[in-house]
C-alpha cells in the first residue's frame, strides 16, 4: 500500500461526506482503541471545576425595600424594564425574584444599585 501524503489525506477529508467521516472515526476508534469523545470529557471536567468555584448563573432576589421605596422602584424599573405599576407591585411583594439565571458579575452590579437605593438583596 502506498503511503499517503498529508495533503492527500486533507483533500479526502474535504471531499468526504458526513456519513463517510463518521464511518472513518468509528474505524479509527476500533482499530486503535481510542475515543473521539475523550477531549470533550476532559473539557467538561475542567468546566465542572470552574463551576464549583463560582456559580455560572445566579438569581437576584429583592428581600427588603428599606425606607426609600420610591428610589428602589426606580432601580427595579431600570433593571427589569417593567412599567411603574408593575415595578411597584414587584417591590411591594418583596421578597421577590428580580432576575433569574444571570451571570454573577451582572448580579453584583444589580445588587450594588439596589443597595445604593436602600434595598436589601440576596444573590443565590
Amino acid at each position: 500500500m502506498a503511503k499517503l501524503t498529508q495533503e492527500e489525506i486533507l483533500s479526502y477529508l474535504d471531499e468526504a461526506t458526513i456519513l463517510e467521516l463518521n464511518e472513518l472515526v468509528k474505524a479509527i476508534e476500533e482499530k486503535y482503541g481510542v475515543s473521539a469523545a475523550a477531549p470533550v470529557a476532559v473539557a467538561a471536567g475542567a468546566g465542572e471545576a470552574v463551576a464549583d468555584a463560582a456559580p455560572a448563573s445566579v438569581t437576584v432576589t429583592l428581600t427588603g425595600v428599606g425606607e426609600t421605596k420610591v428610589a428602589v422602584i426606580k432601580v427595579v424599573r431600570e433593571i427589569t424594564g417593567l412599567g411603574l405599576v408593575d415595578a411597584k407591585k414587584l417591590v411591594d411583594s418583596a421578597p421577590a425574584e428580580l432576575k433569574k439565571d444571570i451571570p454573577a458579575d451582572e448580579a453584583e452590579e444589580i445588587k450594588k444599585k439596589l443597595m445604593e437605593a436602600g434595598a436589601t438583596v440576596d444573590i443565590k
